[in-house]
């Protein structure tokens, strides 16, 4: 239970500035590898960090160089951010990473998965991020993603970061922080991102319920007047068609997620230290809750834009019979007008001193009568 709370807390989200290393400045690049990708390139020993600041093919080579007598030895952590095909080369050459993964790291846009090649293990995860917005359209964009993705190995660990979010840096700062936990190797790193990324669909899904929780409110409340009730649902339906579809790319990244990580929790692997491995039925767990919750979600914006429909569909109706008990009252003077305009002789009541009046009077009633049937009806 202590090191479920040591690894809890190593991912904590905290305020701490980007640090580049003790001399500060871009790290350098291997041949093939331009520096601009390079977010951060470490060795790590014993969990700490080494002060030197090699390129990423000499920073293997010294780790390698570096076992000790009982096999142990340090991992690198370099960390790229939207590398190309040529920035990324170098680093796919020195570490002898597998042709389709380079590929899918590089390209993006890949679903959450697990690869094994060899003896290293390629993982895509997708990050989530709530974007808050002072008013809330149709068009508003509520989630927003990334990916990240980590190529792990006995000795390195690879991270490739795509898109704004997800950002790693103060993850890094934060396992430094903690040398216990990076003394485990890389799976102690794969861990604390997948906890990451995780924590950050727990956030977001609460925010989400939030949003869909407004929407509900909007859709049943009262409304005053049936035109103002159908203009009211049109525009409600356009908000939860977009909900709906940021509902379901948040379910893309959610739910292709479950088995890889089921796979790192329960199968043994061999770049995966067990003591790390133990642990990731956290993060296991915690993934099942927000799948639920983003299965739920589905279901409830399906109730609630059917809903929105029907009520557009009774403020249509209404309005039909409006205009339909309108057209039945004028129906009464229209007639009797035609009657007497066809202009014949001998028609009763013309000649009569209170034929108009009458005439009049009995317009006014019927129509006074069909009046109030229609408004006792609730047509009107």
């Amino acid at each position: 239970m202590s090191m479920i709370r040591d690894l809890r807390a190593a991912v904590r989200p905290a305020r701490r500035p980007f640090r580049r290393g003790a001399a500060g400045g871009p790290y350098p690049g291997s041949p093939g590898t331009p520096s601009s990708a390079v977010v951060d390139c470490a060795v790590y020993r014993d969990g700490r960090r080494s002060p030197e600041r090699p390129a990423p093919d000499e920073a293997l080579a010294a780790v390698r160089e570096g076992v000790r007598p009982d096999g142990s030895r340090g991992f690198v952590w370099i960390g790229l951010h939207e590398p190309t095909e040529e920035e990324f080369a170098g680093i796919a050459r020195a570490f002898g990473l597998h042709p389709l993964a380079v590929e899918d790291a590089v390209h993006a846009h890949q679903r959450p998965k697990l690869e094994r090649y060899d003896d290293s293990l390629f993982t895509v995860i997708k990050t989530i991020h709530y974007r808050a917005h002072a008013e809330r359209t149709a068009g508003s964009q509520v989630v927003e993603t990334g990916e990240v993705m980590c190529f792990t190995g006995a000795d390195y660990i690879i991270t490739v970061r795509h898109g704004a979010q997800g950002s790693l840096r103060a993850l890094r700062h934060r396992l430094e922080d903690d040398p216990e936990l990076l003394a485990k190797g890389p799976s102690s790193v794969l861990h604390a991102i997948a906890d990451q990324a995780v924590d950050g669909y727990l956030a977001v899904a609460d925010a989400v319920q939030d949003e869909i929780d407004d929407v509900e409110i909007d859709v049943f409340s009262p409304q005053s007047g049936a035109g103002r009730a159908g203009q009211r649902a049109g525009g409600e339906a356009g908000r939860i068609y977009q909900l709906k579809r940021e509902v379901l790319g948040f379910k893309r990244a959610v739910s292709p997620l479950l088995r890889p990580m089921q796979q790192l929790s329960e199968r043994p692997m061999r770049v995966i230290d067990p003591d790390i491995q133990t642990y990731f039925r956290d993060v296991a767990d915690h993934l099942a809750r927000v799948n639920e919750q983003v299965l739920a979600f589905d279901d409830l914006l399906n109730s609630i834009l059917q809903a929105n429909l029907a009520q557009a569909t009774v403020a249509q109706n209404e309005d039909m019979r409006k205009i339909t008990s309108w057209a039945a009252i004028f129906a009464v003077p229209t007639m009797i007008a035609g009657v007497y305009g066809m202009n014949f002789d001998h028609m009763p009541e013309t000649e009569w001193e209170y034929g108009y009046p009458v005439v009049m009077l009995l317009i006014v009633a019927f129509c006074f009568a069909m009046h109030r049937g229609f408004k006792r009806n609730g047509w009107l």
